[in-house]
């Protein structure tokens, strides 16, 4: 079969499917089915290469690192809307358009997205190039990760000279939750919410990332169409409907009692939509009449974006009961009675932490005001306190864990509250997902859905368990055969000859960083002595402060951590450093790798450099001995200049490694 016509047919197929399956969400093939095939045009494009073009369907899964976001001038301006916040506004609104044109007018009225504003511009049909607002007149050229959303179509049906189209970027809310549940158990931090996730995504500078965050978008407003004329805002959304593109819900309202009770429609469907909303949106719906009006210094005078006030009821406190997260944080949580908030019932709200609690000074028996914050997590306002019963008593936090009964501690940089039981199964999930961590003890395969299938199946309940595994028990879980259940155990195995660094850092110990392991390991050489090791003596260490060494001897002392180093011992883990530095060579020295390097990655490099007895820093100081400079190094390269410290090229420090 001609290469080139089954290339263009994989991409119809493929984009074809794509548009059924993220904008109208009635697939016609499943995922399996449309992997295949996508494969199959990746290594048609492998072969001739010459065939790849932008708006191929294998060119949205990132993979472009970039050094910056260059300036685009949006060429008709993404303008900002006035806000309203009550009805009386709303109509002051529509009767200043309807004294200004002497006639009834009609109105679009849309959800407003809580996102992040971009333009999208189509050449002959072909997506070229997409932005971020910015102040309106001059965004951001985001065109690589917006490639990424799989709502925006790369081609469109009809091929006019120019169409530029703005649409709001947004994370679903489903999808914010898996990431951040994801992130909670690999210990990273969590996203605050949404909005703020879709922005920090659009920006990322590796579109990889952008790609693996799974942003969304909805279209609600036509910029530039040569070659096109309307008559009103609802036909251009039709039409751009009719082009693939994934668009605003919306209601042409011809009243203006129809365009309020749209408002209050939307407000109370709000949970119905995959994004959140912040609002409404109000337009004048004919496109000549918006002419007609203008705009002034800053909104257009023909739309305004109604703002929903947060609902608030009062309920009453039942119970405050405390829950403990994957991270060991514990989270007081309070129980209500029934109340019916944002069309759903509330029946509990957060209380976050202590000081939250104690400054409210929230206590069972209380009548409290509760609102959804960001409309979607209960909280409390205010504390009713005219209406506080007699003989309430302020709450107090437990000393111990309600899970496991391990002491709990105070974070020292902020309010949270955290267990330190080391077998804690609150904490499982997260505890086995690090410890299997490359960084830490390296089980290759081992990632957090597997780690889930294992303690959902009750095959491990801490991390020594990992240890016994068969592959005969680990062929029964779903997508284990026998050769990856195998290779497991053989990953398992081979974990035990880890370096002693390794597995302290796996251990998840507070304030015991991938560096401070090491140079612990180094230090101690054996566990024995580790676990031995005062406070005072601990703090004589290099990067070992007192904080960290008070974490590591209260880590050390508690029972659980005890048994379960007793387990990992009789399962034949090392306990012994096998990485003391035995070459000198840059003893004493600090180097900073700033740049992009070419022969190593910045991890390897700083690896090299400790395995030679070296310390690799990350900002350039007085003390600094050697700068290796890669590629497009920035302003490290710059301070080492001004403070006249040695300049090494990557070949000049791959010559310092190799003597």
């Amino acid at each position: 079969m001609d290469y080139r016509k089954r290339i263009k047919e994989l991409r119809e197929i493929l984009n074809e499917n794509g548009y059924r399956y993220y904008v109208l969400d009635a697939p016609t093939m499943s995922d399996r089915e449309y992997d295949l095939l996508n494969r199959e045009l990746e290594e048609l494009e492998a072969e001739h290469p010459e065939e790849i073009t932008p708006d191929s369907p294998t060119q949205r899964i990132g993979g472009k690192i970039l050094q910056g976001f260059s300036p685009y001038t949006h060429e008709v301006p993404l303008e900002s809307l006035q806000d309203v916040f009550d009805s009386g506004e709303v109509a002051e609104f529509c009767q200043k358009i309807e004294d200004a044109l002497g006639s009834q007018a009609s109105y679009s009225v849309e959800p407003k997205v809580d996102g992040l504003s971009v333009a999208l511009e189509y050449r002959d049909g072909v997506f070229v190039r997409g932005a971020t607002r910015g102040d309106g007149r001059t965004g951001e050229d985001v065109t690589e990760n917006l490639r990424t959303i799989r709502s925006i179509p790369m081609t469109l049906p009809e091929k006019l000279p120019r169409l530029i189209v703005r649409g709001e970027v947004y994370m679903a809310r489903a999808v914010f939750e898996e990431i951040n549940a994801r992130r909670e158990l690999e210990g990273k931090p969590l996203m605050a919410n949404p909005r703020n996730a879709a922005a920090g995504s659009l920006r990322q500078l590796d579109s990889r990332i952008a790609a693996e965050r799974r942003l969304d978008i909805q279209v609600f407003n036509l910029q530039l169409a040569e070659g096109r004329i309307f008559r009103t805002h609802t036909e251009t959304l039709d039409y751009l409907e009719s082009q693939r593109f994934k668009v605003i819900p919306r209601l042409e309202a011809r009243t203006r009692e129809e365009v309020q009770q749209e408002i209050v429609r939307i407000n109370d469907r709000r949970l119905e939509y995959p994004f959140d909303i912040d609002g409404a949106v109000v337009k004048l719906n004919s496109l000549s009449d918006r002419e007609t009006l203008g705009s002034t210094a800053k909104f257009p005078k023909w739309a305004v974006a109604f703002k929903y006030p947060p609902e608030q009821k009062p309920a009453r406190v039942l119970e405050i009961t405390v829950q403990v997260g994957r991270t060991g944080v514990l989270t007081p949580k309070a129980l209500l009675t029934p109340v019916r908030l944002a069309g759903t019932t509330v029946t509990n709200a957060t209380l976050h932490n202590q000081d939250y609690i104690a400054e409210k000074d929230i206590r069972v028996g209380d009548t409290v005001i509760v609102q959804k914050a960001g409309e979607i997590i209960p909280e409390i306002v205010s504390v009713e306190r005219s209406l506080r019963p007699d003989g309430t008593e302020p709450y107090v936090f437990p000393a111990v864990c309600p899970v496991c009964g391990a002491p709990v501690v105070r974070d020292e940089d902020g309010a949270a509250i955290r267990c330190t039981g080391a077998e804690c199964p609150a904490q499982l999930l997260r505890n086995i997902t690090h410890f299997a961590s490359r960084d830490a003890m390296d089980i290759e395969g081992l990632g957090p859905s597997l780690v889930q299938q294992l303690v959902d199946s009750g095959l491990v309940r801490n991390v020594a368990d990992l240890y016994s595994l068969s592959a005969a028990e680990l062929v029964n879980l779903e997508r284990m055969g026998e050769k990856s259940s195998e290779n497991l155990v053989q990953a398992i195995e081979r974990s035990k000859e880890n370096d002693l660094s390794k597995l302290i850092y796996g251990l998840g110990i507070r304030q015991v960083g991938e560096k401070a392991a090491k140079v612990l390991s180094a230090h101690f050489q054996t566990f024995d002595a580790f676990a031995a090791a005062t406070v005072e003596e601990l703090t004589q260490i290099n990067d070992v402060g007192a904080i960290t060494a008070q974490s590591i001897v209260d880590y050390l002392s508690q029972p659980q951590s005890q048994d379960l180093i007793a387990r990992l011992k009789a399962a034949g883990v090392n306990m012994v450093s096998t990485a003391a530095v035995a070459d000198h060579r840059f003893a004493g020295m600090t180097f900073v790798l700033t740049g992009t390097l070419t022969r190593y990655d910045r991890k390897t490099a700083q690896e090299l450099i400790e395995a030679r007895g070296g310390k690799a820093a990350g900002s350039v100081s007085k003390r600094t001995t050697y700068v290796v400079a890669g590629e497009a190094a920035g302003s490290k390269l710059k301070k080492a200049q001004e403070l006249d410290i040695p300049i090494l090229t990557e070949d000049d420090f791959a010559k310092m490694l190799e003597e």
